[in-house]
This record gives structure tokens, C-alpha cells and sequence, in this order.
């Protein structure tokens, strides 16, 4: 595509200028070997240039890519056209013109044989000139030299002469095949028309909402995920599939979905929980469990008031301050009336079966009440209390926030941050050192340092070791504060200062630093609190600095200390920096009345239902977990429960504020008689009229609300009817498991623990599965800025990378992280993301389980997957078309009648059901996954459907038996197979599994497949020794196809037994062999016979080789050097291996008898390799080459080329220790 050159220089302006008007004068069509660029340049007018000629004529070859590019006087719009947008027939004389309009398709491209119009076009915006020059770079034709040219025509001539010859033999070969075309082919070609005719049967018909799906009379010929998952969800959801039922008789089996925030859309974290609890949930449907997955949301405190206020400043102008806190609060419910609870609706899409009916929201009426009533009786048992403590405090949202909020991010040294409210980046990693002059003149100064100077306004204290003997004349003395005039004690504090660190004297200030904050309650000292809210000095920093935002006066303050003379130094200081999750805000640790919950007892109990084996009532998956569990919980603080917000659940308590208080302000007094908790104000007005009889009084209720993971950790209790005894309560509490991210053990698994067992008297379910944390193709944090975050339904349904550059363009990156963005979407999705439908995408975030804590996500996995649906797809296709409309299945089978192949299939089909069930029982859902997805692809289809097509072939009387049982067998597998996989995959399961025929007589077929029996293994059913010799068989197959390679052509193969009893089951098993390796015929050859001429050979095991006859095909000098490379590849693989295993941590972690094992392997293999080394160099020796026959050289060449298999083996097994060497 030509480039537009808007800023060129003048120079080259002039001499392309130039250019153009000597081609505009050229009498003769000019011809153009190639077309480089274009440029384009615009003018308000043509100044000295003459006027533009109506037409230009140009002659160019269709071999150009691109055609000329022009712009019309005026209308803004430039278009360009390639060579791809023209239907042309001939080499034209094209006349591109210089418009005074808006160009239509007659007017663009005219040839002198007739007017070609574009089938596409291109636009695109530019500032609209009045005209606009086209200029056209060419490359200069070339003289060709006369002989040469001659030289060029003969040999055309002769390879046109070539190609006729070639095309009336491919006629005559044509005319031949015509008429020899059997009527089967004939048949072919009617099924084939009348297909075509027929195309509206390859439709799905519309289905009215709710309604069964209504399917096409002709399954479509490809997978189509986007036709496939159309309606199934709705007549699902409205046949009550999903309800349970609390007065089942059958076992409960209970997941609560962790609460989207009610703010949230899907995102790639919220699909694989859900594909994960679905797969649970539908799996223990099918088994017969009453199963019930409760959806919710969460009110998101924090996040949901954050969008709202944004919304209400954008669109009037308002702060929610301006409006008042019921008009806030009224506002943020329209909002999430009208567009909270996107997730769940986009949840379906994903096919979750959820429990709808019980759906609910953290802030409705019954979990609001529920909220209260743990409030109160946590209160009323000691375990709530009010206290004055320093908290984790964000200046944006201007609330507190909870430990589990902050992160923390470690600076090196000094450092440029961007900090929400401040135009320009603030300087962190900066240790300021300044002095306080002493009381006493005399003994001059003391020298203090500090990372947050600021806070120096605020300083109370100094604190020196009071075996520091360089401070032992100070020890009761004072500072004097430079800018207040304050006396500053000097303590003594061991616990606190280290005389080895800096000058030894430690400025303490109790109300803004955690461990100032202890120091200040060891002694006494006072608390003073120099920040607002929103983060500026307030009148306790001194009217020099009062109204600062803080990092402001962090510069204001070194300014005032350097003037007085007190300012020492400023050097780089390694540091942690408190980051509040939620803003962005440096965390600033400020001094609140707050509420806690005491959680020592609890978190005791919490720890002992997980670590007792006497009584072990918690189970954690993966068990690495425990190891977390234990630490957070042996060292767990006080939960801060109150939040500064307005959007949440208010706390439930009233001040009390008496006639004869001298302070007035809600909170002036902090004791237990001026704070009342209640379930309501009528029941707060009789509690103080108890505690305050005979005295006036008002109530005023805590205007703060609760921690939004308060409220979440009571979910498994209040979306079962807790506090009342519902009959949800009695027969789904505890709950069966919890499944979320190991990101939130903390945040919400142990606050649920402790607050179920508490509140609910038991767990509130008995084990924890953690999932992985989904990551990018290249093991990245998914981030907006790095463009890698993946949206589940653009995955689902597609989109073009177009699309993908407009989701981050509707964002609010900056311009600099936008264009890096843009570039990594473009590397890592050239061409978009393919639809892949939502089964394709559960699959693969389920297989991806397995990869311990993070998911490194490749997209191409889940295009591979929505591919591997294809095959299931083709596989039904073929089942239909081989049982016949009339067939009528049967339930069960008479194994001992049944083919080799049949037997086999379902034995090994018996074998997938208990390792899917063995795997899905233990939370193994990767090797569910992998147990189902061999067998349909390796087992069913890349087998089975191929050893039973010679049954089927042209109706052969002598196969009809086989081919009566085959059909059986083959609608057990899919029936089963289809069940089996059905909660990894449920749209297309279900649509494949409607399309086949049913059982009649006294058999009820389930109305859906989600309600049908998971497959249990049959009793007679597993048949080792059939399973022995299949394996044979496919080793065999297996190594005839090595030896083919890619070549389709059918060619004769010969087996070699060393033992009778391998010998009688290849004798048995011929026609498997044939069909499975694409074999022309099989011969069974002697032990001791020679290996036939023209062959390659493969040693299959010590008992078995096979040969392939591929004379004519081979050469020995390229199998010479093709096995030459392999062995170079194989040696270097060795060396590496060497270097990993005899690592010292692999030596410390893999254990012994594990090491031992791989040491013999590889010693093994180590003599094998030398004994094909010692034969490669005999074969390779120049006197072998001179003297022994060439006829024998291919032989051996065909011998060398067996050697691959050798070598493959050596390589599979060396890959095998080198990841168990990588690992540790």
C-alpha cells in the first residue's frame, strides 16, 4: 500500500514536481516497470505550476500491485485502489483523472477497451485541500540486450511447448477416467447436486426464545460454534434444569459463585471459574446429585462508588458532596438498576448453569439484614469493638482501607512516580537528614532522618538506644521544633532504634507511621494528626504550610529547613512504598476511630478445622496452600471493618450524644456508654435509654459503612436465608466446595471460615479448590497498558484486530502506553482473534489447570480446541450417515460376539470414564480433560471410525455381521462419549447428542443431555488382552506411518515376528494393520528370513519389526545426511542434558530412586546411540562408498533410515529427564 508523505522536504517536493509535468508532456504512453511509492501533496492552490491536464496517460502492466492513487478539489476524501479491487481482462491504457469532485466508480479508472469499475474501495479522512498534486515514483525501464532477449523467447517458446504437451496427456488421462466412472461416483454427484439445491436443510430454522432448539435437517458440513450454542441456553434455563431443590431426597452438592462485582464485565479470570464450577456442577447433575450453584453480586463498595461519582462530575458537574448522601446513594441504585449485573447475564453465554431462581445481591434486603444481625451478635460477644489506631488511609477515595489492600512497591533509589492530584511526578526513594536544635544551646543539635520529611510537623518524639552512649547526655532532655516552638522529648526506646543504622536518633511521629505509632503509646507521648482527608497540612502543621497537599509540602518544608540552616543532606534510600490497590494513592497511615473485629480466637479455630487430623474439617486444593493458610492465620491483626464511603452497608450504630456533653461532634468520645448497636434506631433509642436513664439525649448513627468483604465473607450463610432456619439453610449449609482464585485466600476464603464457624456453627464448606491465575502467552500480568488483556466473548465470537486497537482506543490509556498497546496486539494477534465459540474456550482454560499457580494463556490453544470440535462434528456426521435413518440402538452389546475393534473400543472407553471420574473426584480437572480428549481423538476417531470404514465399503455380504455390531458399538461410544464430555463441553454435547437416534421400548430418554447419567464403567466391558494386541497393532501402524512419512500412495508391507504368539496376532489383526497404516497388502515374513529388497525398516520392539517397500524413492547420499544432522541434533541434546542433570539442585530436589532411574535410562541410551554411531561411520566411510554396489548403498540407505526411530526414542527420553531436571 502506498504511503503518504505529508511531510517531505522541499527539495524532493521540487524535483518529484519536476517529474511529474515531464510525464504529463511524454507524447507516448509511458510504461512502468514498477511502482514504488506514491506521494501526495496538497495545495491551497497550484502556484506556479501551470494547470493540471485533464487526463494523464499511463501505461501499466497488471503485474503492478497498486493502481494510481488521486484526490478530489475540495471534498476531503482520498481513495486508493489495489490491483485485486479491478476486474481486468487485458492490459488497459488506464486514465486516472485529477477530479473538481467527489470521484464515483465510472469516473475513476477508464481503459481504452471499456470502463472498469472498482468492486471495493478504501477512504480515508484528510484535511480537505482544494487540489492536490499526485505524484508517481518510477524505477527507469531497462535496455535489454538483444541476444538476451532472443535467448528469453525460444525458451518460453519451449516451455510453452512443454505445457502443452503435459496438458493433452493430463485431457486423455481425463476423458479415460470419465469414461470408466462407476456409478457409485455417479451417485456421488447426484447426492452432491442435490445438496447444493437443497441449502436451506443445512439451516437451522428460528427458535422463538425458551423454546427446544429446532435443528436443521442436514447437520451443517462444518462446525459452526456460533449456530451450535444459538438457544440451547434458554430452553435450558427455562426447563428448570439448573433449580435445585431443598426437599430432595438425594444428596446435596452446593457451590456459591464468587460475587462479580456488580460494576464488573467478564473478564478471562471470571471464565475460567466459571467453566471450572460449571464443569463441577453439571458433572455431580449427571451423577445424580440435587446440585446448586447460587449466583450473586457484590456491591463493591469502593469500585461502584468511584464509577458513580465519575459519572455524576461528567455529566452535571458534580462532586457527590454537592448532591448529599441520599441523592448519591439513590443515584448509585439507578445506576445499578440500569446497568449492574452485566456478568451475569454475559455468565450465560458461557453456558453456566447456575441456579437463577436463588439469584441475589449483597445489598438486598435479606443480606442487608443478614449483615446487621452478624454485626450485632459479633458486637454483643465482644468480638466487634470502636478504637482509635492507625489505619491504611487513601487521600483520593479519603477512606480506610484494609491491610489485603495495599501493595507494595520497592524502590531502588530515587525515583519519579506519578501520584493521582498532582500534575507532576513525585521524588521517592530520597533519605532527607535534618537537625533539631536542643533546648539547651549548649549542647548544640541532634541529627534526625527521614524518607517523609513532611511529617516532621507532626514529630512529638526523638528516640535514641539508651545504650547509645553518644546520646547519654541527652537522656531526658528536649528539642525544640524549628517552625512551632514545640518541645520535643528525646526517649529511650530499644525495642525501635538500632545505634548502627544512620545517626542513631529516630524523629517519632505516633499519628502518621506504624511504628511510631507504638513508640508513642510506650510512652505516652501525644498524638497529633497534621493531615485532612484528602491528604493537605490542616492547622496542626502551622499556618505556614496549612492547605498544602502533602507532597507539596514535602518541598515547602526542605525549602524552610535549608533557610534555617537545618537541613544536613538528601541520598538515595532503598524503601517500600504503600500503594492502595484501588486508586493508585500512596497509602498515608493516619490516626481514626474505627471498628475492628477481634480475630485472634476465630482465626485459631480457622486454622485447626484445616490442620487437625484427628478432625480435619477443611481441605485445601492444592495442598501448597496449607503452608499459606497457616502463616496468615498465626500472625493475623485486627480486621478494620469501617469504610469512609457512602455506598455499602452503614454500620449499625448509634452516638450517643448527651445534654451535658462539652463536645457535641458525633464521635467526640470513644467510650462503650456514648456507642449503642442495634438492629434498627428504635431498638438503639431503648438500649440508650437503658444505659443513659433519666438523661437527655440525641442518636446519630455511624455515617460510615462496612468493609465490602464483610458482607462477602457471610455469603455462604446469607444467600441461604441465614439468620432465619430456612429449608435452604437446613439442607444445602455447609456447602459442598469453594472454587476461586488464590488471590483472595485471604481477602474472603478465611474471613468466610471464620465468620461461618462462628455464625453458622461449621464450616461453610468443606474443601477449597484455588485455581491459577491467568497470565499471557509470555507469562505477563495481563495489562491494559501492555495490551494482552484477553476479553472471554471476543474470544468466543471473534474479533478482527481492528477491533481489538478499538477496545484500547475507547480506554483511557495515554498516547505513549496506547501505541505500545497497539504493537503488542499486533504481534501477538497479526490477524485478530478466530471465533472459537464459548466450549472451545471452558476446554482449554480446564486443561490449563494443571500449570500450578499461573496460566500462561495461548490463544492458538483455544483456536486449536474450536478446530478439535470440527472432529467431533464430523465424527457424529459419519456415525449418521453410517447407522441409517430406520436404525433403532440397543442399550448394551454381547461383548464375546462383538469384532476385535469393537471390544477394544469399548474396553478402552471403560478405561476413560474412571480416569475422568478418578480425576474429576480428586479436582484433577487438567487430567479429566486429557483422559476425555484421547480418547474421542486418538482412540474413537483416529482408530476406531478408521478400522471399522472397510465394514461399510460398498456393502461387502461378507462383512455383514461386522458391520450390524459396529453400528452398535459405534452409537455406545458416541452416547457415552457424548455424556462424558458434556460438562467440559456443553453446547455442542448437546447438540450432537439430540441428533442421535434413541433406544425404544420401555427406555425414557432424558429430555437433555445435562440431565442425563454420567457414564459408569459396564460390567464386562474392560478386556486387557484386547488391549494388549491393539497396542501392538498401533506400534506396528505407528511405525509403517514413520516410515511412509506424508506419502498417501498405498504400498506393500511386510512384518517380521520373532515369536509365535506376536506372529498369530498380526495374522489375526491384517485388515487393521491395512486400513490403519494405508497399506496396498501385508505379508507376515520368517524370523530368519531376509529383509525384503527396496524396503526401509523399523524395529517396532524386540519381538517385532515391519518393513515398507519404497524402492524408487529413496536416495542413499540424502538418507546419508538427513540421519547424519539427526545424530549431530541427538549428541548436542545429550551434552545439554549431561549439563542439567548433574546440576546441584537437581541432585538436591528429584528424589534418589527418581535419579537412579534416569541415570539408567540414559546410560542405555548412551550405548545405543555408540553402537549406531560405529555403524554410521562404517557406512560412511569413502572405500564403502567406491567399492560396494550402488543397489546395496539404497539398501543400507533404507537400513540408516530404521535408524530414525532409534534416534527418536533416545531423543523422547532425554526430553523427558531434561523437563524433570528443569522443574526442580
Amino acid at each position: 500500500m502506498p504511503r503518504l508523505g505529508f511531510h517531505l522536504l522541499p527539495s524532493l517536493i521540487f524535483s518529484l514536481t519536476r517529474r511529474y509535468l515531464l510525464l504529463q508532456r511524454a507524447p507516448p504512453p509511458l510504461c512502468l516497470k514498477q511502482l514504488q511509492r506514491c506521494f501526495f501533496f496538497f495545495f491551497s492552490a497550484p502556484p506556479a505550476l501551470g494547470s493540471f491536464p485533464s487526463t494523464l496517460r499511463l501505461h501499466i502492466p497488471l503485474a503492478l500491485s497498486s493502481f494510481i492513487i488521486f484526490q478530489g478539489e475540495g471534498t476531503g476524501l482520498l481513495s486508493f485502489y489495489t490491483k485485486r479491487d479491478f476486474s481486468l481482462k487485458s492490459e488497459p491504457r488506464v486514465q486516472p483523472k485529477l477530479l473538481a469532485k467527489s470521484p464515483t466508480p465510472s469516473d475513476v479508472v477508464q481503459s481504452d477497451l471499456s470502463v472498469v469499475v472498482p468492486k471495493t474501495s478504501r477512504r480515508v479522512e484528510v484535511t480537505p485541500p482544494s487540489i492536490a498534486l499526485i505524484l508517481v515514483e518510477m524505477e527507469k525501464p531497462e535496455i535489454e540486450d538483444p541476444e538476451k532477449k532472443k535467448k528469453k523467447e525460444e525458451k518460453a517458446r519451449e516451455k510453452e511447448l512443454k505445457k502443452q504437451k503435459a496438458l493433452e496427456k493430463a485431457a486423455k488421462l481425463q476423458a479415460q477416467q470419465a469414461s470408466n466412472a462407476s456409478k457409485k461416483s455417479e451417485k456421488k454427484n447426484v447426492k452432491r447436486n442435490t445438496e447444493e439445491e437443497n441449502s436451506e436443510d443445512f439451516v437451522d430454522p428460528e427458535t422463538p426464545f425458551g423454546e427446544k432448539k429446532k435443528m436443521s435437517r442436514q447437520m451443517a458440513k462444518q462446525y459452526n460454534p456460533s449456530a451450535v450454542e444459538k438457544s440451547w441456553y434458554s430452553w435450558w434455563e427455562k426447563s428448570s434444569f439448573f433449580v435445585a431443590d431443598s426437599s430432595s431426597s438425594k444428596l446435596p452438592f452446593v457451590i456459591v459463585l464468587p460475587p462479580p462485582n456488580v460494576t464488573g464485565a467478564l473478564h478471562i479470570g471470571h471464565a475460567l471459574t466459571a467453566a471450572v464450577e460449571d464443569t463441577i456442577i453439571r458433572w455431580r447433575r449427571m451423577s445424580g446429585y440435587n446440585t446448586l450453584w447460587v449466583p450473586g453480586m457484590d456491591h463493591a463498595g469502593i469500585a461502584t462508588q468511584v464509577v458513580v461519582e465519575k459519572k455524576i462530575m461528567r455529566e452535571r458537574k458534580l462532586t457527590r458532596h454537592d448532591i448529599g448522601r441520599e441523592q448519591f446513594v439513590s443515584e448509585v441504585w439507578n445506576w445499578k438498576d440500569k446497568y449492574g449485573g452485566t456478568i451475569l447475564q454475559q455468565l450465560r453465554r458461557l453456558g453456566g448453569s447456575l441456579d437463577w431462581s436463588r439469584e441475589c445481591f449483597t445489598m438486598d434486603e435479606k443480606r442487608s439484614r443478614a449483615v446487621t444481625e452478624a454485626f450485632v451478635r459479633l458486637y454483643k460477644e465482644g468480638l466487634i469493638y470502636r478504637d482509635i489506631r492507625l489505619v491504611n488511609w487513601d487521600c483520593v477515595l479519603r477512606t480506610a482501607v484494609s491491610d489485603l489492600e495495599v501493595e507494595y512497591e520497592d524502590i531502588k533509589e530515587r525515583t519519579l512516580r506519578k501520584v493521582p492530584g498532582y500534575e507532576e511526578p513525585v521524588e521517592f526513594g530520597v533519605l532527607t537528614s535534618f537537625a533539631y536544635p536542643l533546648e539547651e544551646k549548649e549542647l548544640g543539635e541532634i541529627v534526625v532522618a527521614t524518607t517523609r520529611v513532611e511529617t516532621m510537623l507532626g514529630d512529638t518524639a526523638i528516640a535514641v538506644h539508651p545504650d547509645d552512649k553518644r546520646y547519654h547526655c541527652l537522656h531526658g532532655k528536649f528539642a525544640i521544633h524549628p517552625f512551632n516552638g514545640r518541645r520535643i522529648p528525646i526517649v529511650c526506646d530499644a525495642i525501635l532504634v538500632d545505634p548502627e543504622f544512620g545517626t542513631g536518633a529516630v524523629k517519632i511521629t505516633p499519628a502518621h507511621d506504624p511504628n511510631d505509632f507504638e513508640v508513642g503509646k510506650r510512652h505516652k507521648l501525644e498524638f497529633i494528626n497534621i493531615f485532612t482527608d484528602d491528604g493537605k497540612i490542616n492547622d496542626n502543621g502551622g499556618s505556614e504550610f496549612a492547605g498544602m497537599p502533602r507532597f507539596k509540602a514535602r518541598e515547602a518544608v526542605t525549602e524552610a529547613l535549608k533557610k534555617k540552616g537545618l537541613f544536613k543532606e538528601a541520598k538515595n534510600n532503598e524503601m517500600r512504598l504503600g500503594i492502595c490497590s484501588r486508586s493508585n494513592d500512596v497509602i498515608e497511615p493516619l490516626i481514626k476511630p474505627q471498628w475492628y473485629v477481634s480475630c485472634g480466637g476465630m482465626a485459631k479455630e480457622s486454622l485447626d478445622a484445616a490442620l487437625d487430623d484427628q478432625n480435619r474439617k477443611l481441605e485445601f486444593i492444592p495442598k501448597q496452600y496449607i503452608a499459606d493458610w497457616k502463616r496468615w492465620l498465626e500472625n493475623i491483626r485486627d480486621w478494620c471493618i469501617s469504610r469512609q464511603l457512602w455506598w455499602g452497608h452503614r454500620i449499625p450504630a448509634w452516638y450517643v450524644i448527651l445534654e451535658d456533653d462539652d463536645m457535641k461532634e458525633v464521635g467526640s468520645y470513644n467510650d462503650r456508654d456514648h456507642w449503642v448497636v442495634a438492629r434498627n434506631e428504635e431498638e438503639a433509642q431503648v438500649q440508650a435509654s437503658q444505659i443513659h436513664a433519666g438523661k437527655k439525649f440525641q442518636l446519630c448513627q455511624d455515617p460510615d459503612v462496612l468493609d465490602t468483604w464483610f458482607s462477602s465473607g457471610l455469603f455462604p450463610l446469607s444467600v441461604l436465608g441465614w439468620p432465619d432456619e430456612t429449608e435452604d439453610l437446613k439442607a444445602f449449609y455447609p456447602t459442598s466446595v469453594l472454587e476461586t482464585g488464590h488471590d483472595i485466600l485471604f481477602f474472603w476464603v478465611a474471613r468466610m471460615v471464620m465468620l461461618g464457624m462462628k455464625l453458622g456453627g461449621n464450616v461453610p464448606f468443606s474443601k477449597v479448590y484455588l485455581h491459577p491465575m491467568i497470565r499471557d502467552a509470555h507469562g505477563r500480568k495481563m495489562s491494559k497498558s501492555l495490551g494482552n488483556v484477553i476479553d472471554p466473548l471476543e474470544v468466543i465470537n471473534g474479533i478482527t484486530l481492528e477491533g481489538l486497537h478499538k477496545r484500547l482506543e475507547e480506554g483511557n490509556l495515554d498516547p505513549n502506553e496506547l501505541e505500545k498497546a497497539k504493537e503488542g496486539q499486533v504481534k501477538d494477534f497479526p490477524n485478530g482473534i478466530a471465533e472459537c465459540g464459548a466450549d472451545a474456550l471452558r476446554f482449554a482454560l480446564i486443561s490449563y489447570t494443571a500449570q500450578s499457580d499461573k496460566i500462561n494463556l495461548d490463544i492458538q490453544r483455544v483456536v486449536g480446541y474450536r478446530q478439535w470440535g470440527n472432529k467431533l462434528w464430523n465424527a457424529i456426521r459419519f456415525a449418521m450417515s453410517k447407522l441409517g435413518d430406520d436404525y433403532i440402538p440397543l442399550l448394551n452389546v454381547n461383548q464375546e460376539v462383538l469384532p476385535f475393534s469393537c471390544k477394544w473400543i469399548l474396553s478402552v472407553l471403560a478405561k476413560a470414564v474412571t480416569k475422568t471420574v478418578s480425576s474429576l473426584e480428586a479436582y484433577n480437572f487438567s487430567d479429566a480433560a486429557t483422559a476425555v480428549y484421547s480418547w474421542w481423538q486418538y482412540q474413537l476417531c483416529d482408530v476406531f471410525i478408521e478400522a471399522i470404514k472397510p465394514y461399510f465399503a460398498g456393502n461387502d455380504p461378507r462383512f455383514a455381521s461386522e458391520r450390524s455390531f459396529a453400528r452398535d458399538t459405534l452409537w455406545l461410544c458416541l452416547d457415552n462419549g457424548l455424556r462424558l464430555l458434556h460438562p467440559f463441553m456443553p453446547f455442542v454435547t448437546e447438540e450432537l447428542w439430540q441428533r442421535l437416534p434413541s433406544p425404544e421400548g420401555d427406555y425414557k430418554r432424558p429430555a437433555s443431555i445435562m440431565i442425563s447419567e454420567y457414564p459408569t464403567v459396564v460390567e464386562g466391558w474392560t478386556n486387557e488382552r484386547v488391549e494388549y494386541e491393539m497396542d501392538l497393532i498401533e506400534a506396528a501402524v505407528k511405525s509403517l506411518r514413520s516410515l511412509a512419512k506424508e506419502s498417501r500412495e498405498r504400498r506393500p508391507a511386510y512384518v517380521q515376528s520373532r515369536k509365535i504368539p506376536v506372529t498369530e496376532i498380526i495374522d489375526q489383526h491384517k485388515l487393521e494393520i491395512i486400513t490403519l497404516a494405508n497399506l496396498s497388502s501385508l505379508t507376515v515374513i520368517g524370523e530368519n528370513d531376509a529383509g525384503p529388497a527396496g524396503c526401509v525398516v523399523s524395529v517396532v520392539n524386540e519381538h517385532l519389526s515391519v518393513y515398507l517397500n519404497v524402492q524408487g524413492s529413496l536416495s542413499a547420499e540424502a538418507e546419508r545426511e538427513r540421519i547424519r544432522k539427526k545424530m549431530d541434533e541427538v549428541q548436542k541434546q545429550k551434552e545439554k542434558l549431561w549439563k542439567k542433570i548433574n546440576d546441584s539442585r537437581y541432585r538436591e530436589k528429584v528424589p534418589s530412586h527418581i535419579q537412579d532411574d534416569d541415570a539408567a535410562k540414559l546410560k542405555s541410551l548412551e550405548q545405543e546411540f555408540a553402537q549406531k554411531e560405529k555403524l554410521w561411520k562404517k557406512i560412511n566411510d569413502s572405500r564403502y562408498r567406491e567399492k560396494v554396489p550402488s543397489h546395496i548403498q539404497d539398501d543400507d540407505a533404507a537400513k540408516l533410515k530404521s535408524l530414525e526411530q532409534e534416534f527418536a526414542s533416545l531423543q523422547l527420553a532425554s526430553e523427558h529427564i531434561q523437563e524433570r531436571a528443569t522443574a526442580s
